[in-house]
This record gives C-alpha cells, structure tokens and sequence, in this order.
C-alpha cells in the first residue's frame, strides 16, 4: 500500500495568520496529487489551544494560529473535501500519534512507500517525514517539493536538502 500524508494544509499556513505566497501557490499542486493518488491519505493539523502564547512555541514564535475550532484551524476547502479521514491533530511540529498510525499500517499490510506534502516544509513536513522514517525505517519516505512550501523559500530548500541526507527522496525540485 502507498500512503500520501497531507501536512497542515490549513488556512493559517496558507492565506492565514502565516500564510505567504508560494503557500497559496502550491494549493492546486496539492489537490491534484490527492485526487491522483492510488493509497490512503492521511492529513495532519496543527492543532493549538487559546494558551499558545504561554507555550514554548508560542514564546518563540509569538503568531496565534491554528487555534482549535477556528476558521484558521479548518483545513483548505479544497483539500478538505478530498480527505476521508480525520485529520490527526497535532501540538507539536512532529506527530508521533502519526508514527503510530503509520506502524498500524504496517502490520495490516506491507507499507511500499509513504509521501509527504504540504506546509511548511521546514517546520512540520520535516519533522514528520523523521518521524515516518523513525516508525518505519525500510520504507521509502518521499517528499514532493512541488506540493510543499516553507516559511520562506531558502528555508524550504534547506529542509530539503537536510532531508536528502536523512535518505529522504525529494521528488520534483525546481
């Protein structure tokens, strides 16, 4: 089985509190790879409570996004609609609940490859494909750079270039 893990494609990440451009940009990429994706796709949100302020990453990056039950926290409509499961929420960059779906997987049936899309590369796409790699290590882990974008596009080619020496395949770099 092939897994496509959709990262935090939420509207604060992409025209919200922290969105940019080549967010915005990469959202027709990533509706087209879920329509033609042959597997299951599994989608992960960034999910924050009202004190995220007074958490460490909200004293490091002092932006409230993501807030549970907030429009900014909704998936993009347009993702949304293609997504069958619920959405793994998430407090932290990486999800180790994700790690545990992904090995749960696995021992249904073999898992053939797991790619990674969405927002931002650099922050949470990163994270989460250690992550996947950390759970299932025989697993080719593939990350689409065209359905991906970060806080800014050098750290974006930072993190994907990080991951290639993490033996992560990074697919359609510009």
């Amino acid at each position: 089985m092939h897994v496509l893990i959709v990262v935090d494609m939420q509207n604060d990440f992409i025209d919200g509190a922290l969105g940019t451009a080549e967010a915005v940009a990469i959202v027709p990429n990533v509706v087209k790879k879920i329509r033609d994706f042959d597997g299951i796709v599994l989608a992960t949100k960034d999910t924050h409570g009202e004190d995220y302020l007074s958490t460490q990453e909200g004293k490091n990056l002092p932006v409230v996004h993501c807030v549970k039950g907030t429009e900014g926290w909704e998936l993009n409509p347009s993702v949304a609609e293609l997504i069958d499961e619920p959405a793994i929420e998430k407090p932290t960059f990486g999800s180790v609940r994700l790690g545990e779906v992904l090995a749960a997987l696995s021992r249904k049936a073999p898992v053939e490859d797991i790619t990674l899309i969405g927002l931002c590369t650099d922050i949470c796409v990163i994270s989460n494909a250690m992550i996947a790699k950390a759970y299932l290590p025989e697993v080719p882990v593939i990350v689409d750079a065209s359905c991906c974008a970060g806080v800014t596009p050098a750290s974006h080619n930072n993190a994907l270039e990080a991951m290639k020496v993490c033996q992560i395949q990074v697919v359609n770099q510009e």
